[in-house]
């Protein structure tokens, strides 16, 4: 037993006065004479026995008095030695899209906040935070409205993460009882849970809140499959944990439905189901199925704009037919000119320029490409069998590259390099069994640019980057017969492709992502995107003949986004909820760290933090002896 306040124990000292009391007998007794005390001596023995008795059991009644006031005063107690350190404790509630799934009574990130609001003690003190919102030193009625407006989010935390945050929100007062409580579905790419995990002598706590499995069908992804002038083939991806074999999946063009169908699942929960749509129709799309675990994944947007064509300009003084069938009118604008009849106030305006065995490159072209290229044009460069060097190099030199010398020697391409930007998406695998092209003769190019293709010496045939090719051999049917190479198409499109970043079927949440408009802004002209709930204005870069956007930390919501220019849209844009939250794989959390349900957790709590006061019983017990007192002093003679 524990007393709140023990010096208040010297007063027992107190019970030494009525101890004195009874043994001094301060009270005096008065002689009366009498004639005859015969009669009376039977009757004076008994009366002195019993006034004896009396006198002793009212000191222990008046010593009970005593000790039980001093005792009630000092105020005793029973409690473990954790209930009275000073505690501080930080809450992680854990609102990412996999909590707002399904269970047998209802939502389960709703049920999760109405438990919390209902098991957590009215009076404590506490920190919460969530993973995009902080609720510092409150207590419960102070956030309560708060919680219940909270939505999910695509944000997620890890468990390093939150540890690390967590710790941040306790004081730095030292012999304080620091507790983290993790309140979360505890998936797998949150991270390993440690059973030792800890940090700063803080506890940790993770609770569960249900073992309940979320039964979920998921829209994962959506590509372009077979395309012609006509039509275009949409397929969409699908995966579930259910025991379903088909879902109704519909098609939805703004809010009209256009088409529906049904995903047949195979062995391995995952299906496919494709849509055909018209080639020229403008979409701003979205595929949709309805199902009862989470709702993030019930729907992806994608949008189908007009393509903007990509200019491509030639400059040859010999045939450039091969590029004709590349470079096909549905998707760029093909322009081809000699040297003597170049359009030089052209340039600014293509977003590629392919210089075909030009021999030698003019002065004042070589000044218009490097500022074509400053400006974000791209250009390419195949040389002449003849071609000068020195003019090369004006451009080679700005990319970390220079042309050496000229090789005589029958060589062939034996590498493809498909971790290059040039060749991503094109090859599944590494490229072993392929009809590999040859060259009769080369340039030696030294470079630290990246390299696409390599000749069988390991010398570079293709290096380059986004804005900038160089190739170290002519390609001339008299030099190579690389034209004949089904390497030559996703070479030169690719090229293409990247020589202005167009807007794909969608985008992902939280990736950085770049987009290229092809327009001319005036001095403060900015970009804008939004759409019915959201606008902001993006990080942008203002080029002469086009803008690039960046998508960082905005937009926060899926959905079909406009692109607009002084009140004109000038494009759509499509963005979707990462799909990691669907996976629903979690983490095995240790039995000594782990709670199955918020109530248990505060009781458990409330139980180890619980006092025992037992001052109002001793001051009971002291009522009972002045009644005891009281009782003595009226009936015992």
């Amino acid at each position: 037993m524990q007393f709140k306040y023990p010096e208040i124990l010297w007063g027992l000292f107190l019970l030494l006065i009525p101890i004195l009391i009874h043994l001094f007998q301060l009270r005096r007794f008065k002689k009366t004479p009498f004639t005859n005390v015969k009669f009376l001596k039977q009757e004076v023995t008994e009366s002195r026995k019993s006034s004896t008795l009396k006198k002793w059991l009212l000191l222990l009644a008046r010593l009970g008095l005593l000790a039980a006031l001093v005792i009630a005063f000092a105020q005793p107690y029973i409690a473990k030695k954790s209930a009275l350190q000073e505690k501080e404790t930080v809450f992680y509630l854990d609102n990412s899209f996999s909590m707002n799934g399904q269970v047998e009574n209802g939502n389960l990130f709703k049920n999760t906040i109405q438990e919390f609001i209902k098991a957590i003690p009215k009076d404590q003190h506490f920190s919460l935070f969530t993973n995009n919102q902080v609720f510092k030193d409150v207590e419960i009625k102070d956030i309560q409205n708060d919680l219940l407006n909270l939505n999910v989010t695509s944000e997620q935390l890890g468990i390093s993460e939150i540890t690390l945050k967590g710790n941040t929100y306790f004081s730095n007062k030292g012999g304080i009882q620091k507790n983290l409580v993790l309140i979360s579905d505890f998936q797998q790419r949150m991270g390993t849970i440690k059973k030792t995990e800890s940090i700063n002598n803080v506890t940790i706590t993770y609770v569960k809140p249900s073992d309940h499995k979320i039964i979920n069908t998921s829209i994962d992804s959506i590509f372009i499959g077979n395309k012609t002038n006509e039509t275009i083939e949409l397929v969409a991806q699908l995966s579930t944990n259910s025991s379903e074999q088909t879902v109704p999946v519909s098609l939805f063009n703004k809010e009209v439905l256009i088409a529906k169908t049904a995903a047949n699942f195979d062995d391995n929960k995952n299906a496919e189901v494709r849509f055909t749509v018209n080639a020229n129709d403008v979409i701003l799309g979205k595929v949709a199925l309805t199902d009862t675990g989470l709702e993030y994944d019930n729907q992806f947007y994608f949008n189908l704009d007009k393509k903007s064509k990509i200019k491509v300009l030639v400059i040859s003084n010999t045939s450039a037919d091969f590029l004709n069938r590349i470079y096909s009118n549905d998707e760029f604008t093909l322009t081809i000119s000699t040297l003597e009849q170049l359009n030089y106030s052209a340039i600014d305006y293509q977003n590629l320029i392919i210089f075909n065995e030009i021999q030698k490159l003019p002065n004042s072209l070589i000044t218009a490409i490097k500022s074509f290229s400053l400006n974000g044009g791209s250009y390419v460069l195949i040389p002449a069998i003849d071609g000068d060097l020195n003019s090369y190099n004006e451009l080679a030199i700005t990319n970390n590259s220079r042309y050496v010398n000229t090789i005589v020697q029958d060589m062939a391409i034996s590498t493809i390099k498909t971790e290059h930007p040039l060749f991503s998406n094109v090859f599944d695998k590494k490229v072993t069994d392929f009809q590999f092209p040859t060259v009769k003769e080369r340039f030696k190019l030294t470079s630290k640019a990246p390299i696409a293709i390599l000749f069988q010496n390991k010398d570079p045939f293709l290096i380059g980057t986004n804005n900038a090719y160089f190739f170290t051999a002519s390609i001339n049917n008299d030099n190579s017969n690389f034209k004949n190479s089904p390497l030559i198409v996703p070479t030169f499109y690719n090229m293409g492709i990247n020589s202005l970043k167009l807007l794909p079927l969608y985008a992902s949440l939280g990736n950085k992502f770049e987009i290229e408009l092809p327009i001319t802004l005036q001095q403060d002209d900015v970009i804008k995107i939004s759409n019915e709930k959201n606008d902001f204005i993006p990080q942008q870069r203002v080029l002469p003949k086009k803008v690039k956007v960046n998508f960082i930390e905005n937009p926060k919501e899926a959905g079909i986004y406009k692109i607009m220019h002084n009140e004109n849209i000038l494009r759509h844009i499509s963005f979707n909820n990462n799909r990691k939250e669907s996976e629903l794989l979690y983490s095995q959390i240790p039995d000594e760290k782990n709670n199955n349900s918020l109530s248990n957790f505060f009781m458990e709590s409330q139980k180890n933090n619980s006092i025992n006061e037992f001052w109002k019983w001793f001051a009971i017990l002291a009522l009972a002896f002045v009644l005891i007192e009281t009782l003595l002093q009226r009936f015992l003679k």
